[in-house]
């Protein structure tokens, strides 16, 4: 019988797997591990380290990336306005309040570029996604470091202080990678309800399809708040399967849209994943079928670290990050070496290790390296 993640964590007791992580906040300065190079060639490791979507992109989604190579001797700005109708269509709004970059990340560099600079400031969370650092530390500003609380979300109490004064920039990752977890929507209403005029918030939601709908939940491009200075993000490389073809999108206030555009690359969307975009859109069926492979993959990984008696932090996304008790780098070596690429460290959380789910083969290779870790036992 398979048991619940919530039952799950339940029996692991309310401060197990979430509530007792301790960390040592108070000597973070910046996240300063980066995505390691990789190149994926045939019979090459597994890879579970970048949060991909195992399964590729749909076979509709297949079909018309074959099509298009047919025209990959055309630039493809002429379908930039149709991309751009078919996203805004999708959530139900304007294009003008939409803007399309290559992959979520120039989407993230544009949002430093268009508003920071010196003696403004990036306020992020730790640990969360680094890139948006990475882009801010080009602009001169200052760059503030919020540790997640104890229930690993955005210190959002916290991080509201920090916004007095300087014009800043509020990065906020939910769900957040690498830990996985939700921050309450209210409470991020109530954040963003009591920001200065002079502060922007990214809400950065590459990760939305894998949260489920709850009363904690809801996207903000789907549900929005009435504020200019909210700007969302989203990416096709997570369900829809295309992270080596690069698209992301904005959502934001049509006046905000125009202050990010100059920054853009020009001609940034290549014609290939323009055409697989639009018609990723309209597979709604191979979505579902996605969300819910991932679901019941993410439950067997739970099912598995329960009967290894491992404490995993609870996840709403398609990557686990659970507790070793051990040097992560250890563990992450001893998995390469066994031919497995699992996700780098992110101090100061280094006892944990991030799993992107695999297909079912993947995930049992795993497993069986896992148990040849010489500490495995101990937790069995």
């Amino acid at each position: 019988m398979s048991l619940s993640r919530r039952n799950f964590l339940r029996a692991l007791g309310a401060g197990a797997a979430v509530g007792a992580v301790q960390l040592p906040f108070s000597q973070i300065t910046s996240a300063a591990v980066l995505e390691p190079p990789r190149n994926r060639e045939p019979g090459g490791p597994i890879l579970l380290d970048s949060n991909e979507n195992a399964y590729g992109a749909s076979r509709r989604v297949m079909a018309a990336m074959r099509d298009a190579l047919g025209t990959a001797n055309r630039y493809p700005f002429a379908q930039y306005d149709t991309l751009e109708d078919r996203i805004a269509g999708s959530h139900g709004i304007k294009r003008d309040q939409i803007l399309v970059g290559c992959g979520s990340t120039e989407i993230l560099r544009v949002a430093t570029a268009a508003f920071l600079g010196r003696d403004k400031k990036l306020i992020v969370p730790v640990p969360t996604f680094e890139a948006i650092e990475q882009y801010a530390k080009s602009t001169g500003c200052q760059i503030t470091a919020v540790p997640l609380n104890r229930e690993l979300a955005h210190d959002l109490d916290a991080t509201v202080i920090h916004t007095k004064g300087s014009p800043s920039l509020v990065y906020i990752c939910n769900p957040n990678n690498p830990t996985a977890t939700l921050t309450p929507r209210k409470a991020i209403e109530t954040f963003i309800s009591r920001l200065p005029a002079n502060t922007y918030v990214l809400i950065d939601e590459a990760y939305h399809h894998f949260a489920g709908e709850s009363a904690m939940y809801a996207s903000f491009i789907d549900k929005p708040v009435e504020h200019d200075r909210v700007i969302v993000s989203r990416t096709f490389s997570k369900i829809y399967g295309l992270a080596g073809l690069r698209l992301g999108y904005a959502v934001a206030a049509p006046a905000t849209i125009q202050q990010m555009r100059p920054y853009m690359t020009m001609d940034n969307i290549n014609s290939i994943v323009a055409r697989a975009a639009m018609v990723a859109l309209e597979d709604q069926e191979s979505i579902q079928e996605s969300m819910k492979r991932n679901t019941d993959d993410r439950q067997e990984f739970f099912n598995q670290a329960m009967a290894r008696m491992l404490k995993p932090i609870d996840s709403h996304t398609n990557f686990v990050m659970m507790n070793t008790d051990h040097p992560a780098e250890e563990t992450i070596q001893h998995f390469k070496k066994n031919g497995i690429l699992i996700g780098r460290r992110f101090p100061p959380m280094d006892t944990y290790i991030r799993v992107s789910l695999g297909t079912p083969d993947e995930m049992k290779a795993f497993w069986n390296v896992w148990d040849r870790l010489p500490y495995s036992k101990m937790s069995m």
